[in-house]
């Protein structure tokens, strides 16, 4: 941590090792190896894969920068005792006090390393708004990789455990391996303890399914992230760098982009930490369900960043009130909990207007239901003009509110819609050039395609290893392609993982 004299540009983060990097598949062939082992030979083959897990969790964090496992230590032995503590109080006051020493450690911690400096910037741009000239020095601190998933993961055990709905866990040993379990650490899927504990407690069995539906999932999410969202990172990073100038159709076609390259990098890291967690016998829950095919933007929040959004259901919307205070109140509610969900994507502005027209669309159509009715499944052809308009609404919200997540200030992100909204700027459309001659249109349809070719199956037998089923030479073809798709075309930098930044 060091004093900045001037204002710092948004904090960056240490990177941890990439899933998609050599020294990734190397350190997970040795854990595999060694845990296949161990549960062949070991007299205690759970205690000593756990324990053979937690070192190489601790490894795994710990690659970039060192000091950040002190925070995760502290987040762990705070807890643990916590809900010890919490189980055994003597009054509910009493336990709610222990309660309030997990939620002021964690969220000060929190609060500290990724909040700060946004607030003693926001405090410093109001008292200059003001007319009062102050230039204190703020401090650029360093984000530790993945704080915002270990924290909401470690709070929900001990409000868990404050609400009856658990028993502690009685082994520091295992608690610390739920906390920092490698496959979902340092970007989810935002386990709770109440599914995961027990799966470290019991004794796992490793099977030819297994390893056959794990390797489908992590080769899957490395067709997203490689294949799709790194391809559309750098064309993206062009665009909103030169947001100013661009003409309208390059930044349609640079928002579509980022729509592609934010899905395709984080439900492929989801299908990636699911895939390897499978192969070592564990079950994640599924983080993503097809969010782009949803009809309403209430679905779409049921379908996108499934931890998350039931995480701020369960312990923020429902702890406000819910909708059990009337209408009104529910609103304000859901509003809240959406707001605060933008600012937990990281500390600026943009991002709370990205849950704030989240929100906003959210109430809206709360408000539709309570007009004409919920929606149903689409039964007859007459039906269908009726989703296929509330789908469109849908991606248009969606995409209007990533411009806001995406774009670095506010300005650029007004500039950006401005700009797409007055329709300038020429552009010359060639689909059927090379794929490293195409303009951005074009490669975002070509991502789409791609996109579309995982999402298809999936949609269709409700399972993202639909790929299994399909007759082998049809399996071995796409699978070539697949292969085709992460080979051919230019070359592409490592791109870390965007929620690692959260």
């Amino acid at each position: 941590m060091k004093v900045a004299t001037s204002r710092p540009l948004p904090v960056a983060s240490a990177r941890p090792v990439l899933f998609n990097s050599w020294i990734f598949l190397v350190f997970f062939a040795v854990v595999v190896g060694l845990y296949t082992a161990l549960g062949t030979w070991s007299r205690a083959p759970v205690r000593t894969q756990n324990a053979l897990l937690l070192v190489a969790s601790y490894v795994f964090y710990g690659w970039w920068d060192w000091r950040f496992l002190l925070l995760l230590w502290v987040s762990t032995v705070v807890d643990y005792f916590v809900a010890l503590r919490v189980d055994r109080a003597s009054s509910q006051r009493s336990a709610k006090r222990w309660l309030w020493v997990s939620l002021i450690t964690n969220l000060g911690v929190l609060g500290f390393f990724k909040y700060l400096g946004f607030f003693v910037d926001s405090t410093i741009d109001l008292l200059q708004f003001f007319g009062l000239g102050v230039h204190a020095p703020t401090l650029e601190i360093v984000l530790p990789v993945g704080i915002s998933f270990y924290t909401f993961q470690t709070l929900s055990y001990t409000i868990d455990v404050y609400r009856k709905r658990m028993a502690p866990e009685p082994s520091l040993s295992v608690f610390a391996l739920y906390v920092a379990f490698f496959p979902q650490l340092v970007a989810g899927p935002i386990e709770r303890a109440g599914t995961l504990l027990p799966q470290l407690r019991t004794q796992r069995t490793l099977d030819y399914d297994q390893w056959c539906t794990g390797g489908v999932l992590i080769f899957l999410g490395l067709v997203r992230k490689v294949g799709i969202a790194d391809r559309a990172a750098p064309v993206v990073n062009d665009i909103f760098a030169r947001s100013y100038t661009a003409g309208s159709v390059e930044l349609i076609a640079g928002v579509l982009l980022f729509a592609l390259q934010i899905y395709g990098d984080f439900a492929g890291y989801s299908a990636i930490a699911r895939g390897t967690a499978r192969i070592l016998g564990f079950e994640l829950m599924e983080n993503f369900h097809l969010p782009y095919l949803a009809t309403n933007i209430t679905e779409f929040w049921r379908r996108w960043h499934i931890s998350l959004s039931t995480w701020l259901r369960d312990y923020l919307y429902i702890p406000l009130g819910g909708n059990r205070a009337g209408e009104l109140r529910a609103y304000r509610n859901l509003m809240l909990t959406m707001l605060l969900g933008g600012l937990w994507h990281g500390a600026a502005w943009t991002f709370v207007i990205w849950g704030g027209l989240h929100g906003f669309a959210l109430v809206l159509h709360k408000l539709w239901v309570r007009k004409v009715g919920a929606p149903r499944p689409i039964v007859r052809a007459a039906q269908i003009p009726g989703a296929v308009l509330g789908w469109v609404a849908t991606m248009l919200t969606v995409l209007v509110a990533w411009v806001f997540f995406r774009a670095p200030t506010l300005h650029s992100a007004t500039s950006i819609l401005a700009q797409m909204w007055r329709w300038e700027g020429a552009y010359a459309f060639d689909l059927l050039a090379l794929p490293y001659e195409w303009g951005p249109l074009e490669l975002a349809l070509a991502l789409l395609a791609w996109t579309l070719i995982i999402d298809l199956p999936y949609a269709r037998w409700g399972e993202q290893t639909a790929i299994l089923r399909w007759p082998w030479p049809l399996r071995a073809l796409t699978y070539a392609v697949f292969v085709l798709l992460l080979l051919v075309g230019e070359e592409t930098a490592d791109v870390p993982f965007i929620y690692f930044q959260f």
